[in-house]
């Protein structure tokens, strides 16, 4: 089946135009001139990604898009805005509204790869709702794709984490939700352009939000996939540091869950165990010095 995407704008050549970007995509375009006639398309078809404007009469596209979240939740939902709406925009996206924005005047080929990296966060989603072992660690393989520095640290660190939890006597399935977290813990990647994954050379401050906020998008999808919380958790919380300076809440100590404690020392000993675009991978007795060195601060002491 091909994935629906639905435009909503109150001017209809803008619609027209961006139609026209995806003339030659196999992919189903339904537009929409207002919220209502919207919601009555979010209501008879399966949609994968809606794009709205922010800007229309009686309702604006982030009040929209909270409604049409009630509606179709895996639906992925991004919207189209002016300069002086970006504040707004970026908190939408940081409540979880709103999985990106665009600005007007848009780039045509940002807006393609845009609208693409959102279906494949659709299909992510849906996926991940079989529960399929096969799928879960395929899809990680898939996501890890976008930056081939990492291709095989899923894996890695779902090895070193489960090593761990033996050594803490947790439960097979503690261990099991360690297992799956480890896979997924990057899949927020979705959401971040490959030029900026594999950038080398300082990120801009725009940049660095972009990445940080790829755990919050990739919670979101393991929560639309009714994953188990100790999978979110794990998607969520790994870059939290143990001193409370981590992201994305500054979550401390034993606030954070055992489970992220857990997988961010494995994923921070395989990323260190690895070449990366802006520096050589170290020893393991460096690693180890440098865990050491960070316990109590970064790590969980323990």
């Amino acid at each position: 089946m091909r994935d629906t995407i639905l435009l909503v704008d109150d001017e209809i050549n803008i619609l027209n135009s961006l139609k026209r970007l995806f003339i030659n995509d196999d992919l189903r375009i339904i537009i929409a001139l207002n919220a209502d006639e919207a919601m009555n398309a979010l209501k008879d078809n399966k949609v994968s990604v809606i794009v709205s404007d922010n800007r229309m009469p009686n309702i604006t596209g982030i009040e929209f898009l909270q409604k049409a979240k009630e509606v179709s939740p895996e639906s992925v939902r991004i919207l189209l805005t002016a300069y002086a709406d970006i504040h707004s925009a970026i908190d939408a996206i940081n409540k979880g509204e709103v999985y990106r924005y665009i600005s007007k005047p848009w780039n045509d080929d940002e807006f393609r790869d845009t609208v693409s990296n959102a279906i494949n966060r659709y299909k992510v989603v849906m996926s991940l709702k079989s529960g399929d072992e096969a799928i879960l660690l395929s899809l990680a393989q898939t996501i890890e794709l976008k930056d081939p520095y990492t291709r095989g640290h899923c894996d890695r660190v779902a090895k070193y984490a489960i090593k761990i939890a033996e050594s803490l006597g947790l439960s097979e399935e503690e261990k099991k939700c360690i297992k799956y977290g480890s896979w997924l813990h990057d899949c927020g990647k979705i959401g971040v352009p490959e030029s900026i994954l594999n950038l080398n050379g300082p990120l801009s401050d725009e940049q660095i939000n972009l990445i940080k906020n790829n755990s919050r998008w990739g919670a979101d999808v393991a929560r639309l996939a009714r994953l188990p919380v100790a999978v979110v958790n794990i998607i969520l919380y790994h870059h939290e540091k143990y001193d409370g300076t981590g992201y994305p809440e500054g979550l401390k100590g034993k606030d954070i869950p055992l489970e992220a404690r857990l997988v961010s020392v494995a994923d921070f000993y395989d990323a260190f165990s690895s070449d990366r675009p802006y520096r050589k991978k170290y020893s393991s007795e460096n690693i180890s010095k440098i865990l050491d060195d960070l316990k109590g601060r970064h790590f969980d002491p323990e």
